[in-house]
């Protein structure tokens, strides 16, 4: 890679797996000469950002957090249509990398990107089943040279690599655009804290399974629906669960979790969250279904 990159270069971190090994490769290639970029867009889950500025520091990245989130929600208002967040998002992730890469002196633009992105992202004779945002979203024309070390690579590929540098590699897979394409429609700060408090009720339990699936989320649909909470109608969200197993994640099945289980998260988030009346349960393959819902 030191060959390939001449002088500095910083490189996105999202605080995925692909990502994370992306920043480790580049650190022992470039050192002092490349900045690791972690951008708080504010559509992050409950304490990640924190979970990922350790991680950085554990393995000795040089990094730069960037708090984002006024500017990201208000890029984002009005838009419903998921093609169309997906690329709003990766605007604004260039623009903010092109002016750390100009503080910095740096020419190159590091990615994680790995092979079912840019296969999903469609071109040549590939049909686009959804726009990456590290792919699809990015402008025509940018001010950096893009370096993408990991796009050959499958996930369970990349997964070896982390086991190798030491990183965990069970962490499941969190989109670039993070909560953004699990709100059907339009993004708001309302819907966003909503949602974060369901996916945190959903990963508590399920991290304390003996067996996790691959990916477990939450997403928060559009429509709401009519209930009842103690003697009062209620006209609140509907959440879908959303539970996977897969190798690389170009296809997967969903996860038959027990009745027991979905009972009770079911009523822990509609307990526990009045804006949320009905909880319903995901069991669509990839394909035809992907694994996201935008």
């Amino acid at each position: 890679m030191a060959d390939e990159v001449r002088g500095k270069a910083i490189v996105a971190v999202s605080g995925g797996v692909d990502s994370t090994v992306a920043a480790k490769i580049a650190s022992e290639c470039l050192g002092k000469n490349l900045l690791a970029i972690y951008v708080d867009t504010g559509l992050m889950r409950e304490g990640e950002s924190l979970e990922v500025t350790e991680t950085l520091s554990k393995l000795g990245i040089q990094y730069k957090l960037i708090k984002g989130e006024d500017i990201f929600l208000e890029s984002l208002k009005g838009l419903a249509e998921p093609e169309e967040k997906r690329k709003m998002i990766g605007k604004v992730f260039i623009d903010i990398f092109e002016k750390e890469a100009k503080d910095f002196g740096a020419s190159y633009l590091i990615q994680g990107t790995i092979a079912p992105d840019w296969i999903e992202s469609g071109g040549g004779l590939r049909d686009k089943i959804k726009s990456h945002h590290n792919v699809g979203g990015l402008p025509a024309k940018m001010n950096l040279k893009v370096y993408e070390p990991l796009r050959d690579l499958y996930k369970d590929e990349v997964r070896k690599l982390a086991e190798y540098y030491g990183i965990p590699s069970d962490r499941q897979p969190f989109p670039g655009p993070g909560l953004a394409v699990r709100i059907i429609g339009e993004v708001t700060r309302e819907k966003l804290s909503v949602l974060r408090k369901a996916t945190s009720i959903l990963e508590a339990k399920i991290n304390r399974m003996e067996r996790r699936p691959w990916q477990y989320f939450v997403v928060l649909l559009s429509e709401r629906t009519t209930g009842v909470k103690g003697d009062r109608r209620t006209y609140g969200y509907t959440v879908a669960i959303r539970c996977v197993d897969s190798t690389d994640g170009m296809t997967a099945n969903f996860t038959p979790l027990g009745m027991e289980i979905l009972g009770d998260v079911s009523r822990e988030i509609t307990n526990g969250i009045p804006e949320i009346g009905r909880v319903v349960y995901d069991i669509t393959d990839k394909p035809p279904g992907t694994i996201e819902w935008e």
